[in-house]
């Protein structure tokens, strides 16, 4: 379920992933550039909640064939386009979060590909746009739905600002389908903030 192995010599520090801060509805940061180099925390949701894309066995992701399509886009993206890269990821029963990072191949400090400069990139919004594109029409193709709308206009952002942030959104990441029961966006969990239907 996720396009790499997590790293446990890259643990969280002190510093806990507080889904409360940094998972919220995405407003975009007036002024910010989304075509800079840097790193974001993403989450996507299916339109509706609906739980389509696998289920979470003994803490385990197994993914449906529509979770197949849309683990399979993802990974896309960063065939697709060169200043893309995938950090941790998870496609999760009726979501998928997952790290994207502008601008730097292979380590987050160390690039080793060339990358085209921002003003040829797409936008965050866009890029998202084409995974939600490519990923509808191959799931629609599998089920006979065509032109029927699979996930939520909107999308949950966050700006990764340093390291330890990173690190601790990584563990939550890596953490999210063992803690799955307990998520704000279970199908169970009574209405929040985050599993109310963007608009």
């Amino acid at each position: 379920f996720a396009n790499r192995p997590y790293d446990n010599n890259k643990t969280a520090t002190n510093m806990s992933y507080d889904p409360h801060k940094h998972h919220r509805r995405s407003i975009r940061l007036k002024g910010y550039d989304y075509t800079n180099d840097g790193s974001y925390f993403l989450t996507i949701c299916v339109q509706n909640m609906q739980c389509v894309l696998g289920e979470v066995v003994n803490g385990e992701m197994v993914l449906s064939p529509y979770g197949k399509i849309v683990a399979e886009t993802w990974v896309w993206l960063a065939e697709q386009y060169d200043y893309v890269s995938l950090g941790v990821w998870v496609v999760m029963p009726n979501h998928l979060h997952g790290i994207v990072t502008f601008g730097r191949g292979g380590s987050r400090t160390a690039p080793t590909r060339t990358v085209p400069p921002a003003e040829k990139r797409k936008p965050l919004g866009r890029l998202i746009g084409a995974f939600k594109t490519v990923s509808t029409k191959k799931i629609n193709n599998l089920r006979d739905t065509p032109d029927v709308r699979f996930w939520q206009r909107d999308f949950y952002e966050h700006i990764i600002r340093n390291e330890r942030e990173y690190q601790a959104i990584q563990t939550y990441i890596y953490n999210n389908p063992m803690q799955w029961q307990a998520d704000k966006l279970h199908p169970d969990a009574p209405p929040n903030q985050f599993n109310r239907k963007l608009l």
